[in-house]
């Protein structure tokens, strides 16, 4: 006997990695819970850049019904004031050629300092296995899916400073977002309990929270690192199991 199907009990899965479009003009209204960390994230912002459009200055204290500009910090005068009308004669050519090579070793070493002061070790949060990997392309996940048990720790992959806990993103669930230097965060999803608060400093291996499925559909970690606000490839900066 022939029977008709019913209609399917399960949702079409939808991916809460997919970024958000550029954001070029508009602005955010700060919602309770909400952080400049958290908004920064949000909108794939570099959180010290939003910072300085809006004014703020560290600790970057922003209160329910602010409202937070998302555009681009405007040029200065100086950058959009026209080149002198006249050409410079051969020999002060001569001479600022000379000033950028002059100046080409105090940049380069300048840089390396500068990279110098922001290499860090990272170490793996979760013993699990990679089960879903970064991709900015197809799938897209802007952050690798470690597996585990409900309840198993999740540790923080570097030393650093909560700079948000909570649930406030959509699809992330139980979220914590740990500021490492002034390039680099990385972020914790779908835990089942967060035992950090924000503001409070982490070292390296430290339980900060419990494996779970808030935000999804199983239990896993979804862990991400940011370079400059920009999602990047958890696996070039942890070490090969």
């Amino acid at each position: 006997m022939l029977c008709s199907c019913g209609p399917s009990r399960y949702e079409p899965i939808r991916n809460v990695y997919r970024p958000a479009a550029p954001v070029i003009q508009g602005s955010h209204r700060v919602q309770p819970g909400d952080t400049l960390y958290s908004i920064a994230w949000r909108y794939n912002r570099d959180h010290e850049e939003l910072a300085r459009s809006n004014g703020i200055s560290a600790p970057y204290r922003i209160y329910p019904g602010q409202l937070i500009s998302l555009e681009p910090r405007a040029r200065s005068a100086a950058n959009s004031a026209s080149a002198p009308a006249s050409s410079p004669t051969r020999k002060s050519q001569t001479r600022y050629k000379k000033s950028q090579n002059d100046t080409k070793p105090v940049q380069e070493k300048v840089a390396n300092q500068r990279d110098k002061k922001v290499s860090m070790i990272w170490q793996w949060p979760v013993t699990g296995p990679v089960i879903e990997s970064y991709s900015l392309a197809g799938r897209i996940n802007k952050g690798i899916d470690l597996a585990g048990r409900h309840g198993e720790p999740v540790h923080s992959a570097a030393d650093g400073r909560v700079v948000y806990s909570g649930e406030g993103l959509v699809g992330y669930g139980n979220l914590v977002i740990i500021k490492h230097n002034d390039r680099y965060l990385s972020a914790y999803a779908h835990n089942s309990r967060i035992l950090v608060n924000e503001g409070q400093s982490v070292k390296a291996g430290q339980k900060i929270a419990e494996i779970g499925s808030t935000g999804t559909s199983r239990d896993k970690l979804h862990f991400e690192i940011r370079r400059d606000g920009k999602p990047v490839n958890p696996m070039q900066y942890l070490p090969k199991r």
